[in-house]
């Protein structure tokens, strides 16, 4: 067995400079008072089905904003900054809304106010809408308005195992990106209204909080469900993990049966009764990915061309960034992914995934708690210690990348995490808790809406060309015109859509293995 080292030493400047990496950013837009806008989509954004850099997410009022694929971590900043600049200044044209900074939503309605993204009269376009209109039916609307960036990362020359071997490797290591990265400690009571929970009133502004809370988005509160507890999906290969997708978007589900697939008036509650209706529905951490073609289901496609990046889904946006995330973060995310994929990654058990579900929310809702330990191999490993081992590792990964591209952003970057590990007062998830109580008699609201307005401010105060101006607002009309052009090729009644979409044949079959493409790609083909 080759060691580490080895294996780092092994991997060319070629096929490290050949790493690739996308972003995509989910922003809720809100109003001055802090309440969600409840406003369609706006119209200078273009249309949401086809545009390739600024859709939406769940809700009309969720934008999600995307970056091709870039070479470097620079230039993918600046892409995701540019389309910012553009978003902010078609926002300010139209009114007072704002991309909220937090991860955690802004004032919410009552659930059913919540409003669905919209996507027009296609059978596409309408099938997206029903999907989300299930997932409302399923786990409430209030669930999907948490926002967050994903990390899209691919490296040439890795196969299909080599990305399961770094997939089980990242959940076994997540802790540290939550510990390090997260960025939601607190919220708004309007998001748990009417739920269980185990948060503590902070202030008398109607903030909730876990004082060493990381990432309320990714524990107990945030992307859970009942029915999908129940999969203990394994990732110890492409079949496997196939087919567990393949078991959950087939197997009948008696309270989404009881749900309908439409209701007594004949409109749409959902797209199926299965335990997932389709392939996003499914929640977790990072997720294997390929491109697909126009109308293909992504397990088809897996199954078929193999995995061709994985998607970092964990990650909370930052308030105190402009566009949530910073050059030094994903500097550090490119020296772990490789770090997940050169280490040796035994396959997982069940009993491992257990634990890996009980360190999530363990490190969610007290990451910074003194001395807290969690489980490793059935054993308490203090988080700290088990961090710091981690970043001892990284060191030689970060060298090589600088030696590489040139620089020490790496260097500085594992360095920056050490001294966040060792001082947790200065991680993200404490600087809003402590900015909260120091500056806003500890409202989340008044926070994140200050917040919001001051980088909503900086990025139209940047520079911005007329021609930049006009090259966005001609792909705004290039979508619209593209939206169009489906809505008018659509021949099928949406129910025969609908059924044929759903059939389990769209899945696709067990394949032999097949080796995975080099690079990620941008994810702006049309699919529910």
């Amino acid at each position: 067995m080759k060691t580490l080292q080895q294996r780092l030493e092994s991997l060319s400047p070629e096929r490290l400079n050949g790493m690739r990496r996308g972003l995509e950013k989910e922003s809720l837009r809100a109003q001055p008072d802090a309440k969600l806008a409840l406003t369609p989509h706006p119209a200078a954004l273009g249309s949401a089905l086809t545009h390739p850099h600024i859709t939406t997410d769940y809700s009309e009022s969720q934008l999600e904003l995307i970056t091709g694929v870039h070479p470097s971590v620079d230039s993918c900043l600046a892409e995701l900054t540019e389309v910012h600049q553009y978003t902010v200044r078609s926002l300010q044209a139209q009114g007072d809304e704002r991309l909220w900074a937090s991860s955690m939503p802004c004032g919410l309605p009552t659930d059913e106010t919540i409003p669905l993204g919209r996507y027009g009269s296609s059978n596409v376009g309408r099938a997206k809408s029903v999907y989300r209109m299930g997932l409302g039916h399923r786990y409430g609307r209030r669930m999907q308005t948490i926002s967050g960036i994903h990390y899209n990362w691919s490296l040439p020359g890795v196969d299909n195992d080599g990305y399961f071997a770094l997939i089980r490797n990242f959940r076994r290591h997540a802790f540290l990106l939550l510990t390090l990265f997260g960025a939601s400690p607190a919220l708004c009571s309007t998001f748990v209204e009417g739920r269980q929970h185990e948060l503590q009133p902070l202030g008398t502004s109607g903030a909730l909080h876990m004082p060493h809370g990381t990432s309320l988005r990714m524990g107990k509160l945030g992307y859970q469900s009942d029915a999908q507890a129940t999969l203990a999906v394994s990732y110890n290969g492409l079949e496997g993990y196939a087919a567990s997708l393949h078991d959950a978007l087939t197997r009948p589900w008696p309270a989404y049966e009881a749900v309908g697939i439409r209701n007594p008036g004949g409109d749409y509650n959902q797209l199926a009764t299965t335990l997932l209706q389709i392939e996003n529905e499914f929640y977790g951490t990072i997720r294997p990915k390929r491109v697909i073609f126009p109308g293909e289901r992504p397990l088809h496609a897996l199954r078929e061309r193999g995995v061709e990046y994985i998607e970092v889904r964990l990650m909370d946006l930052n308030p105190f960034e402009p566009i949530g995330i910073d050059a030094s973060t994903l500097h550090f995310l490119d020296v772990f992914l490789l770090h997940c994929l050169l280490s040796d990654s035994p396959p997982d058990t069940p009993e491992e995934i257990r634990e890996l579900a009980h360190n999530q929310h363990q490190t969610a809702a007290r990451g910074r708690e003194p001395g807290l330990n969690l489980l490793r191999n059935g054993q308490p490993v203090p988080l700290v210690q088990w961090g710091l081992e981690l970043i001892d590792q990284l060191g030689p990964i970060a060298a090589r990348l600088d030696t590489v591209q040139g620089g020490q952003a790496h260097a500085q970057a594992v360095a920056r995490a050490r001294a966040g590990l060792q001082a947790p007062d200065t991680l993200p998830s404490a600087r809003v808790l402590a900015t909260m109580h120091a500056q806003h008699n500890d409202s989340f609201l008044s926070f994140v809406g200050q917040q919001s307005q001051q980088i909503h401010q900086g990025l139209l105060d940047l520079p911005w060309s007329e021609r930049q101006q006009a090259r966005y607002e001609a792909m705004a009309q290039q979508s619209v015109a593209d939206q169009k052009a489906i809505e008018a090729a659509d021949s099928l009644p949406f129910e025969v859509y609908r059924q044929e979409y759903v059939s389990p044949h769209r899945l696709g079959k067990p394949r032999p293995a097949v080796a995975a493409g080099a690079a990620v790609r941008s994810a702006s083909v049309v699919t529910p």
